[in-house]
């Protein structure tokens, strides 16, 4: 019965040190992967290329290729009767609006 517990106790150390060196050795593979250097020689994955510049989104180009350094879009903000204002003037002065006598707002009402 000893015999058994000494076995038992003989292979759980055994497990236990493989483990730990496991987890050491994964620990500095992980450093070094983190620091961009050569992976190990012990490590299964091949290694990688280095790292690119990322590409930027094609709307950020010219047609040149070369980033656009200014504002794509610019918004402010401005007041709803300001806004209304410049649509009816639009409208009113558009060739299917029949001039000043008539504004979306009479459209909607009259609809």
């Amino acid at each position: 019965m000893a015999v058994l517990h000494l076995l038992y106790v003989l292979v759980f150390t055994v497990l236990a040190v493989v483990a730990v060196s496991n987890l050491i050795r994964n620990m500095f593979i992980l450093g070094r992967d983190m620091q961009g250097q050569d992976p190990s020689p012990w490590s299964d994955r091949p290694a990688t290329p280095p790292e690119k510049r990322p590409t930027p989104h094609p709307e950020l180009l010219d047609d040149a290729g070369k980033i656009v350094d200014e504002p794509l879009m610019v918004m402010r903000a401005m007041p709803i009767d300001d806004v209304r204002s410049q649509l009816d003037a639009l409208y009113d002065a558009s060739p299917s609006g029949s001039g000043a006598d008539s504004s979306p707002k009479d459209l909607l009402d009259d609809a």
